[in-house]
Parts: structure tokens; sequence; C-alpha cells
């Protein structure tokens, strides 16, 4: 007889198991792109939970690394296109910044695969939940956070 060990300390199991994704938005582009996604009734996994920044280059590491210890699978930073910037270069330094970022997570153990950057405009509501589609597909194939040492075998 086989038991399911997440049942039985009260996670869901495999079977029943969501990815669970954190989602920086800019406010200005892909925050407005996420909003026009919901508001022409484009569906995309709901177990995304969007959160409102200034810019995608306020998006600190430690963000990043926070999510994924605290359970989410993967993480999405999303931010206006190089160039479009509300700020100017907002968006130049969050690539170099989370590029460091991807390595450190790297380092401490968790897949490449959890952190995702991409650049969504205001006017870009389907990409954005194209973009949460594909994010969800490749995460549900990683298979749930087990956390720090998770590639290592």
């Amino acid at each position: 007889m086989a038991v399911d060990v997440q049942s039985t300390i009260g996670g869901p199991s495999l079977s029943t198991w969501q990815p669970r994704i954190v989602a920086f938005c800019c406010n200005w582009c892909s925050y407005a792109g996420a909003d026009l996604a919901g508001t022409s009734r484009i569906s995309y996994p709901a177990t995304v939970r969007i959160i409102r920044v200034p810019c995608s280059g306020r998006v600190n590491p430690r963000l990043v690394l926070r999510a994924l210890l605290n359970g989410a699978d993967a993480v999405l930073v999303a931010g206006c296109h190089p160039g479009d910037c509300h700020y100017g270069t907002g968006n130049y330094f969050a690539r170099r910044r989370l590029a460091v970022a991807a390595r450190l997570l790297e380092f401490m153990g968790f897949a490449a695969e959890r952190l995702h950057v991409t650049w969504i405009s205001g006017s870009e509501g389907p990409q954005f939940a194209d973009t949460i589609r594909q994010l969800t597909d490749r995460v549900a194939a990683l298979g749930p956070n087990r956390g720090p040492g998770e590639t290592v075998r």
C-alpha cells in the first residue's frame, strides 16, 4: 500500500499541486499589461500573485530570495521594455542586478529556471497572460520548490 507522504503531513499531494508564482510587476508597464489582460478577460493561471513595484529596478535580489525561501515555486520580474522605462534606466539596472541574482540563486542550490525576467508594456495584455502560462508550464515540469539544495543530486 503506497502512502502519499505530502498528504499525511498536511501539504498538497503532487497530484493536486499547482505552481505558486510571485510576480513583481513595474507599475507603469507590466502591471498595466496585467490589468489589460484582466479587463480583456484573457485567462491565465490564478496561482500567480502580483506585487506592484514602482520600477523593476527596485526589485532587490533579497525579495526574490525571500519569495523562494517562503515557498514560491517561481519568481517573475516584469518591467518596461529597455529604453521605455518611466524612470529612464531602471530596467537596465534591473537586468544587471537580476543576472547576478540568478547566479546567486544557482549558487544557493535553487534551479535557475525559478527566476524569470521579462519586459511587457502596458498594451501587451495577451503577452502577459502568455508569459504566465509558459512560466506555469515550465515550473510544473520542475515540480515543487524544495528550497536551497534542490539541484544537488
